[in-house]
């Protein structure tokens, strides 16, 4: 029985009886009554607004190339900001770590140049 239409009464409609063989066919497919699968067909109808008179294969088709046409411009657009920001803010950044860290470098050997040895207590007796 159809949930929440249990107290409704049957109605009959007048099909012809190819039409009815087809639609019974399909609602074994789709596992439901009779009823349901009606009350399915309608309210997809209604709620694309769309008529069963209307093809849906160019409508279809025209929306799949304009969705195809949009991914294609995300992507564009994706690729355009990685070499226009995302790649040349990392080159910078990683020239600044490139330079800080010889920077550091030098100047760790700089100290050990500049700074003279004291002389040796020895060295120190022979120039006296």
């Amino acid at each position: 029985m159809d949930k929440g239409y249990e107290k409704e009464r049957f109605e009959s409609l007048s099909i012809k009886q190819s039409v009815a063989k087809r639609f019974k066919k399909y609602c074994r497919s789709i596992s439901k009554s009779q009823s349901m699968t009606l009350l399915l067909m309608l309210e997809f109808f209604a709620d694309n607004g769309i008529s069963p008179m209307d093809s849906l294969g160019p409508n279809l088709r025209a929306s799949e190339i304009r969705i195809m046409k949009r991914i294609n411009a995300v992507i564009a657009i994706m690729r355009d900001m990685e070499k226009t920001q995302t790649k040349p803010t990392a080159a910078m950044i990683l020239s600044l770590f490139e330079e800080s860290a010889s920077k550091e470098k030098t100047l760790i050997l700089e100290k050990n140049i500049s700074e003279e040895k004291p002389p040796k207590y020895s060295e120190r007796n022979e120039e006296n």
